[in-house]
């Protein structure tokens, strides 16, 4: 599980987390709101490893991999198809492998080498990453076009491809509905409802959040707020407890007054 235990987190002198706390749960599909420049940004940088906390305590397991968007535009003459691969680590790594281990004619490293490459889903890497590129909206005749050869927002949906096709058990989206159209987005929630790691996604799509999510966590004076359930359900939590805050405010304004 994912825990922040009164952490603090600054970004130059503006203090973005204050003494916050926080638990996430394996396999929890997390959405994460709060208004712009609240912090959620520097919360997935926490989470990410590239940004460290001022104090307090925050851990995920070591073991866990990560997924996340690119937020750079690439530039690269690949093709989609082979783009879109290069996003799965373990194969990646798995490939490497097979090379040195060829290049040092051991045949006890290359026979490992060679299981873990089948492991990784070498068979059908190409098969997967194009399952994902044509969920995404490309046509078929796309998949092995250059990944220069496309405009911005295409090649973030490739981005985005090759995000999903890396193994992960925590998956970090940033606005990942901006450039779908809706046939993307409907592929994109079906695609996330069967993912079966932990997610954390910022979107300002309600209906999108509403789908994919069972869990709200709002940023909101520097500290953590979870609340159970999608966001629709936490705009009705949380007028409950601001109206409920209000009357306590105006209670205690009339007995000042009477006394």
């Amino acid at each position: 599980m994912i825990t922040l235990k009164n952490v603090t987190l600054r970004r130059g002198a503006k203090v973005l987390l204050d003494n916050a706390s926080v638990t996430l749960n394996p396999g929890e599909k997390v959405g994460l709101v709060g208004r712009n420049g609240a912090g959620k940004s520097s919360l997935f940088a926490l989470l990410d490893g590239s940004l460290h906390e001022d104090s307090g305590e925050f851990s995920v397991p070591a073991q866990w991999r990560m997924g996340q968007v690119a937020q750079d535009m690439p530039e690269t003459d690949l093709g989609a198809t082979d783009f879109v691969i290069q996003g799965d680590t373990r194969l990646v790594a798995a490939q490497a492998e097979v090379t040195a281990a060829e290049a040092s004619d051991d045949g006890d490293r290359m026979a490992h080498a060679y299981m873990e490459l089948h492991d990784a889903g070498a068979h059908d890497a190409a098969a997967r990453a194009q399952a994902l590129i044509l969920g995404l909206g490309f046509q078929t005749t796309e998949l092995d076009r250059p990944v220069n050869s496309f405009s911005g927002g295409w090649r973030m949906r490739l981005q985005l491809a090759r995000a999903l096709m890396c193994p992960s058990d925590l998956l970090l989206l940033d606005e990942p509905t901006n450039h779908l159209d809706l046939d993307a987005l409907v592929w994109l929630e079906a695609w996330l409802k069967r993912f079966e790691g932990t997610l954390l996604v910022i979107s300002h799509d309600r209906e999108f959040l509403d789908a994919v999510t069972q869990v709200t966590l709002h940023i909101d004076q520097a500290r953590l707020v979870r609340y159970g359930g999608n966001y629709s359900r936490f705009e009705d939590m949380r007028a409950e407890q601001m109206a409920l805050q209000q009357n306590a405010y105006a209670r205690q304004q009339e007995k000042i007054a009477h006394l």
